[in-house]
């Protein structure tokens, strides 16, 4: 039996994936459920200091987190907190919002 780590650990025995259990010469498979993400609400941060930004040509998580951060690391943060996960959702001339206080949205964790 698979260890339980963070989250829900399910295991997959439906016949529907029988090709995939077949190629790996297993009969089931043991994964994660998709974690609900929980977005923030205006209440969620009362004060909270905030850039905001329109997103260009060439922008990127990674690239806007080294910028107002100082850091990669936080990059997930920022599409978290505009609630638009994948940067293919953003178009140019958007405006976007960077919580510049970073402990304090990180301490919602």
């Amino acid at each position: 039996m698979p260890t339980k780590i963070k989250g829900k650990l399910f295991i997959n025995e439906s016949d529907l994936y029988s090709s995939i259990f077949e190629d790996r010469n297993v009969t089931k498979i043991a994964h994660f459920s998709t974690p609900k993400i929980n977005y923030p609400d205006e209440e969620a941060f009362p004060g909270l200091n905030i850039a905001t930004h329109v997103w260009k040509q060439g922008d990127k998580f990674y690239k806007l987190s080294q910028e107002f951060y100082g850091s990669t690391k936080h990059w997930w943060v920022i599409p978290w907190f505009n609630q638009k996960p994948l940067e293919s959702d953003y178009k140019y001339g958007d405006k976007i919002f960077v919580p510049l206080d970073l402990n304090v949205v990180l301490s919602h964790f």
